[in-house]
């Protein structure tokens, strides 16, 4: 399958088939990466353009949601990654939008704590989006003036899609030497 046949058939929607496990860069008291538990709802579309929401739960089953992130960008096609054949290398760059909503009353505390009015933010709360896009969100990272990108991977097989796993030591795709060698959980069509 060539790149551009491949776009068009990941052209639309894509959803989690279950809640989805990946380490985390933040540790627990005892050293041990926390687990980060979320489902994805990702469409990629016309001009390399991709939206996706992440719900993030508290708990493995995904009962528990804390905060729903919804990133929209371009996808940047950077030749075949190794993994599998047909495989290839992607940046995800989120340079038209980066929202966070707060969906219980622990998180949007925890939001107020660490990135609130004093850095700029209005008081978070349940179920109110606010945009972090191009501002420094210290609770993701984020820096000021840059926008957030993954180098990651895309392989499409048996009508499901697949992105990179996670590091295990919770590293984050933020460098080339970063980007994944492994497979996540793939997405389906809803």
């Amino acid at each position: 399958m060539t790149v551009d046949q491949l776009k068009q058939t990941i052209t639309g929607r894509w959803v989690s088939i279950a809640p989805e496990i990946r380490p985390s860069a933040a540790k627990n008291p005892d050293g041990t990466l926390k687990p980060f538990y979320l489902q994805r709802d990702f469409t990629y579309g016309d001009g390399d353009r991709f939206e996706l929401a992440i719900i993030n739960s508290a708990d493995p089953n995904g009962k528990v949601p804390l905060a729903r992130i919804a990133i929209r960008g371009h996808v940047q096609w950077r030749g075949a990654h190794p993994i599998a054949e047909g495989a290839q290398k992607v940046d995800f760059v989120a340079d038209e939008a980066y929202e966070v909503t707060p969906l219980i009353q622990g998180f949007a505390d925890v939001l107020d704590k660490v990135a609130g009015e004093a850095a700029g933010y209005a008081k978070w709360k349940i179920g109110t989006a606010q945009s972090v896009f191009g501002k420094a969100f210290v609770p993701f990272g984020l820096v000021e003036g840059k926008h957030f990108m993954e180098y990651d991977l895309v392989y499409l097989s048996h009508g499901m899609l697949f992105w990179g796993a996670r590091n295990i030591d919770g590293r984050g795709f933020d460098t080339e030497d970063n980007r994944p060698t492994n497979l996540q959980i793939p997405l389906v069509r809803p």
